[in-house]
């Protein structure tokens, strides 16, 4: 008995909590600020980045929140993992639901501190957008450094990744491709126009990543 509590007293003492709640505190801050990205980018009236368009589109033919809805949609996300990797599928990927729940009610909250301000032009929509691109891709850096988890969007990538060994990369930008064409398909089919959806959506899913990637080689080069 004694044999056996020293055992699981060494386990306690392999797992560094600090490190842990470190790593999750900085996801947190991250998907909090990644939320006022995609408050501005709703508020742009020119679409939202890739992963959040559907939930976006969806927005104005459900009553419901887009917070809501984003965290409906990523619970779908983790399903599709889970039929993807099967009996591979580990069981703490299951907190990127918790981690959903928070991104879209982080989500709703920006949008209501945010509910005075609004574009009156082309220009300053525009300005929101790129503004938008740039606080959005701050979150995503800080998910990626917090050596963490990962939201749904990254997930499924991963898990087809994992099956078939197609590079990251390309199985983002298909994802997100993915999620533009359907929101397109979804917009024209519900409202006869693009809803939600527009030159917004593919300049963020252009440039996020090159802002995400200046970020990373701007606070390595502070650090070091």
């Amino acid at each position: 008995m004694n044999k056996n509590n020293d055992i699981m007293n060494n386990k306690s003492k392999d797992i560094n909590w600090k490190e842990i709640l470190k790593n999750y505190s900085i996801l947190l801050i991250g998907l909090f600020i990644m939320s006022f990205g995609v408050a501005l980018s709703v508020k742009s009236d020119l679409g939202t980045t890739p992963i959040s368009c559907i939930p976006n589109v969806l927005k104005y033919a459900l009553p419901l929140s887009l917070g809501t809805i984003t965290i409906i949609f990523n619970f779908l996300l983790v399903i599709i993992q889970v039929i993807i990797l099967k009996n591979e599928f580990q069981r703490k990927q299951w907190l990127q639901v918790i981690l959903t729940i928070f991104f879209g009610y982080f989500i709703d909250l920006a949008l209501y501190i945010l509910t005075p301000l609004q574009a009156t032009g082309y220009i300053s929509k525009w300005i929101l957008c790129i503004i938008s691109c740039f606080i959005i891709a701050f979150g995503v850096y800080l998910e990626v450094v917090s050596n963490a988890i990962v939201l749904p969007g990254e997930g499924v990538s991963l898990a087809v990744r994992h099956v078939t060994k197609i590079e990251f990369g390309k199985l983002k930008t298909a994802f997100d491709s993915s999620n533009v064409i359907i929101g397109g398909i979804l917009s024209l089919a519900l409202y006869g126009t693009f809803q939600g959806i527009g030159l917004g959506t593919i300049f963020a899913g252009i440039v996020v990543g090159y802002i995400v990637r200046f970020y990373r080689t701007i606070i390595e080069k502070i650090i070091s």
